[in-house]
């Protein structure tokens, strides 16, 4: 597989669930044991297709923490929406979906004790949580399937100023597709009600993505966004 790895190659063939309780874990081993899972369950054949791939890994995500089935259908159905006012071609709005589906793979390496953790994380747990950019990235480069969305995967957690992670990138070094993730994924979240808090409504949420404009999101990619849910959020206020 030929790709722009950021930590050397990871030997794997095959996708499945396995977790990790303590982290760092050995990931070559935890894709070993996905690998026999999915084995043992036929989903690796002459006939896996990437939608058993995905829904396999949506299951083992939505398993082990607060991360829903219906949190990836949002992202996919907001990404799709901001692709296409953005004028992305339809393989891109494809492989858009399928990180949003996916972007968060990377956390069935996270212990669940830092999942599902009510309050502020410690500073060595909040480390441990930043590396699912990196699991995630190395999950997917594992199948020729999935490997055009690895690089979102990787990225959707790095900020227009730089500041994100885990490769610092700033500005346009950070892919389009990553970008556009992370503006709907932050949206979603803040709406969402989440272990540690409760969700905000619709408008502080609007009014928090346009705060962060220039600094965490791109400026122009989240005035687009604005304009998408603007509308919709004067229709149904929060």
């Amino acid at each position: 597989i030929k790709t722009n790895k950021p930590d050397g190659p990871v030997p794997s063939t095959g996708l499945g669930c396995a977790t990790a309780v303590d982290f760092p874990a050995d990931l070559s081993r935890l894709l070993k044991e996905a690998e026999d899972h999915m084995y043992s369950h036929k989903l690796i054949n002459a006939d896996s297709s990437r939608n058993a791939l995905v829904a396999s890994l949506q299951r083992t995500l939505s398993e082990r923490s607060y991360e829903t089935e219906e949190h990836a259908r949002n992202l996919e159905q907001l990404a799709r929406q901001l692709g296409g006012r953005l004028g992305l071609n339809a393989a891109q709005l494809n492989t858009l979906a399928l990180i949003a589906l996916l972007h968060d793979i990377g956390k069935v390496a996270v212990p669940e004790h830092i999942l599902e953790k009510p309050g502020p994380l410690r500073p060595e747990e909040w480390k441990i949580m930043k590396r699912h950019c990196k699991s995630g990235y190395r999950i997917v480069i594992s199948s020729p399937d999935l490997i055009d969305v690895a690089e979102g995967i990787l990225s959707h957690h790095e900020r227009w100023d730089g500041s994100g992670y885990p490769r610092g990138l700033a500005g346009e070094e950070i892919p389009l597709l990553a970008r556009i993730i992370s503006l709907v994924d932050a949206y979603d979240a803040m709406t969402s009600d989440r272990p540690y808090r409760a969700a905000m409504t619709h408008a502080e949420a609007l009014a928090e993505i346009k705060a962060c404009s220039g600094t965490q999101f791109d400026p122009l990619l989240a005035q687009e966004f604005l304009g998408m849910l603007c509308p919709v959020n004067e229709k149904n206020p929060g």
